[in-house]
């Protein structure tokens, strides 16, 4: 056996011990985790309608000159919104409030029994008007997102305008007013759709016009409860992460370290044997007597192959006492398998009868067929596949 031979096995055995530890290892997984950040989703998906009903109280310069209880009235709303990250979203909508206060000032909306001996007098406006927030999860941000969390706390802050009426029938305007907005929405998860939450906003309003001189701006504080669908998708893709197994105990690391190195070096010793052993000489096979090569399809044989087979029948005739073995090939990689066996007994059967042809004795020839491949190196060498060899038995 040669020395590079005897090399290569050594390596071998080495790298085998080698890997046949690390198999004793547990392997890396990888998994999904919401809290490593999230991918944005299509722009068709994470919408959500909500809905939202509740109360308010008005607070203003004067707000103390009227019962605290007695400002205390309706409230709702209704937005459409997206989130555009599981942290960040921005909504849309119309609100609707019913403020009662107090003015020391005119208030065309008054009646006779809403003017007091101190002065003041009963006011009561219904405000209805455009409104847009944006939106954070504090709790996808600070915690990570986790599609099936129970609870979420969204703040938002936001601005508008309200058209304000004297009056319920909403026939009486008075002006349009600007207004900035804050609040924490506390969100519940009811199913994959829906959510219920309690929101709860302040409301800075700029002030009316019939009661800039006593009343410039106001306050509204309200409570809603609130009712939200969410359209489409409405999960976040989160980013695959491996997650590695627990380090082994250092003791048994050191042993094994200490077997690998007594492995290697009885390795040595073993390799240093063989390369003073005397070189064996590997007898080598004999090759075919001749192949004649096909294009892709084709069992004639062509003028050039003529030739070549011509010669290889002289060959024989020298050799009369000699038996050959004709065998045909065809790739597999390409035509049906029908194809391919008509395409070897043709081909093994053009160079037999031009071989007799060309004075061969026919008992010194055997023709037979190979449904494998000739070189079997792959689909780029199919062309040394197509072939006729021809083997002295």
């Amino acid at each position: 056996m040669k020395k590079a031979t005897l090399l290569g096995l050594a390596c071998a055995l080495f790298c085998g011990a080698q890997l046949a530890s690390a198999q004793e290892v547990q392997e890396v997984t990888f998994v999904t985790d919401p809290g490593q950040g999230v991918l944005i989703n299509r722009m068709q998906d994470n919408w959500f309608i909500t809905g939202e009903i509740g109360g308010d109280v008005y607070a203003s310069k004067y707000w103390s000159a009227r019962k605290f209880s007695d400002r205390f009235m309706p409230a709702a709303g209704i937005y459409v919104g997206k989130w555009f990250s599981p942290v960040f979203g921005a909504r849309v909508g119309l609100n609707y409030l019913t403020l009662k206060g107090m003015s020391n000032g005119v208030y065309t909306g008054s009646r006779p029994w809403d003017h007091r001996t101190d002065g003041y007098i009963k006011t009561k406006y219904y405000e209805l008007g455009p409104q847009a927030d944006l939106m954070v999860n504090l709790t996808n941000w600070w915690c990570g997102y986790n599609p099936n969390r129970v609870y979420n706390a969204i703040v938002y802050g936001g601005a508008g305008t309200y058209a304000t009426f004297l009056s319920k029938d909403f026939k009486r305007g008075d002006n349009w007013i600007f207004d900035l907005r804050a609040g924490l929405l506390n969100q519940f998860r009811v199913s994959k759709h829906f959510q219920l939450g309690l929101d709860l906003r302040v409301t800075a309003v700029a002030g009316l016009r019939n009661n800039a001189s006593t009343n410039p701006k106001y306050y509204a504080g309200q409570a809603y409860l609130t009712l939200t669908y969410n359209f489409n998708n409405t999960t976040w893709n989160a980013p695959v992460v491996p997650v590695y197994p627990e380090p082994e105990n250092c003791d048994a690391l050191r042993a094994r370290l200490a077997a690998a190195d007594a492995r290697i070096t009885d390795l040595e010793r073993q390799l240093k044997e063989c390369l003073s052993r005397p070189v064996e000489t590997v007898e080598v096979l004999k090759a075919p007597l001749a192949t004649v090569y096909y294009p892709i399809g084709v069992s004639r044989l062509s003028r050039e192959n003529q030739r070549v087979v011509k010669a290889i029948a002289y060959v024989m005739q020298q050799n009369p006492d000699k038996k050959y073995l004709l065998t045909g090939w065809a790739d597999n990689y390409t035509g049906t398998d029908a194809i391919n066996i008509r395409l070897r007994q043709n081909r093994v059967d053009g160079v037999k009868n031009l071989l007799v042809k060309s004075g061969v004795n026919a008992s010194q020839l055997e023709a037979t067929t190979n449904n494998g491949n000739l070189s079997d190196l792959g689909i780029k060498a199919v062309a040394l596949d197509r072939a006729v060899t021809i083997e002295e038995k």
